[in-house]
């Protein structure tokens, strides 16, 4: 039986998912992601190599290991090739036999990272705090039916008419608010070449991933960001534009739930966010939070607030198991929790 394991985000983010994928790929076939687009992003060390990715799934520094950019993302052609040229300069392989991207996948353009910055700019004091690379706006435009997919965009004629039609409201929103016109014949001879490019990374990555279920690869699926920045289920509106939790990873790929054998949610032992919005915490004046953090991870206590973290994360994910982690700490290959953990996820 294939194994296909979520490792997902139990708070805002920032909680060392990478470091847990990147330990976890090595003994996977696929890598997958299955929402988001080129967001903040980690940086992953191997020997004396760091490696930042902001769009390519963890796995692609493991030599031979599939990564697939699902159905569910968004894509910026131009960060694409800047990460994969960037990668390809450190040693690592980055060609369309080693990455797929789903043709079902939407484009990020030029105007989405100019509506990105009006959005912000006209919400003022309750601004989401987004990285205003245009992510947002692209989903807009995907549930609004007019989104451009990565599969529309390998048609020059059909990139071109789609990019004027949009551009035309566009323009209008970021003129209103004191914005600089966009040219819709810039934009297509800036993302035309990129797209071509683009091509012959592009297919039918639900077909590929359900063939490699049936035939017993494994297949891990990296979620970006966390629980908390859920569309639906997160502190909204402080949140991100997609489903990071295990639904997205249905979703975001095609898979069938009962393809699944678990979902593994990361705990960082002390909490933080980015971008804007409510912030809970319990922590005392005058304490630092590196102070806190030690404390905290010492003692393994189970306060209200984690305990409520704990069982709002099994609603919404029915989580298997959950690894507490410390950022700064960078031994976990070597651990007795990691072992357990992979022995609870059938990896050990």
């Amino acid at each position: 039986m294939s194994k296909i394991i979520v490792v997902i985000g139990a708070q805002w983010g920032d909680e060392g998912k990478g470091k847990i994928v990147d330990l976890l790929a090595e003994r996977f076939d696929i890598v997958a992601r299955y929402q988001g687009g080129h967001n903040a992003g980690h940086s992953v060390q191997v020997g004396d190599q760091s490696f930042v990715l902001h769009l390519l799934p963890s796995g692609i520094v493991h030599k031979g290991k599939i990564c697939v950019l699902g159905n569910g993302m968004v894509i910026d052609p131009k960060a694409f090739f800047v990460e994969a040229d960037r990668l390809a300069q450190q040693g690592i392989e980055v060609s369309p036999t080693r990455v797929k991207i789903s043709s079902r996948a939407h484009l990020i353009l030029p105007y989405h990272r100019a509506l990105d910055h009006t959005s912000e700019e006209r919400l003022g004091n309750e601004k989401v705090g987004t990285t205003l690379r245009g992510i947002g706006p692209a989903y807009e435009d995907k549930a609004g039916r007019r989104g451009i997919r990565t599969a529309d965009a390998l048609v020059p004629e059909v990139l071109r008419s789609r990019i004027e039609r949009n551009l035309e409201d566009a323009n209008r929103i970021i003129m209103a608010y004191g914005g600089e016109k966009l040219n819709a014949d810039e934009i297509f001879r800036e993302i035309s070449p990129l797209t071509e490019r683009l091509g012959a990374f592009i297919g039918d990555t639900t077909h590929y991933l359900n063939v490699a279920a049936s035939e017993g690869r494994s297949i891990l699926l990296e979620g970006a960001q966390a629980t908390l920045l859920d569309v639906d289920h997160g502190t909204y509106p402080f949140v991100t534009s997609s489903c990071t939790t295990v639904g997205g990873a249905i979703v975001g790929t095609g898979l069938a739930p009962q393809r699944l054998t678990g979902v593994l949610g990361i705990v960082r032992t002390y909490t933080t966010r980015v971008g804007e919005g409510p912030f809970p915490t319990e922590m005392l004046e005058g304490e630092t939070g590196r102070y806190f953090a030690m404390i905290y991870s010492r003692l393994g206590e189970k306060n209200k607030s984690l305990l409520y973290l704990e069982k709002m994360f099994q609603e919404r994910n029915g989580f298997l198991i959950y690894l507490k982690v410390d950022p700064a700490y960078d031994n976990l290959r070597g651990d007795p929790r990691f072992t357990v953990l992979l022995r609870r996820v059938g990896l050990a």
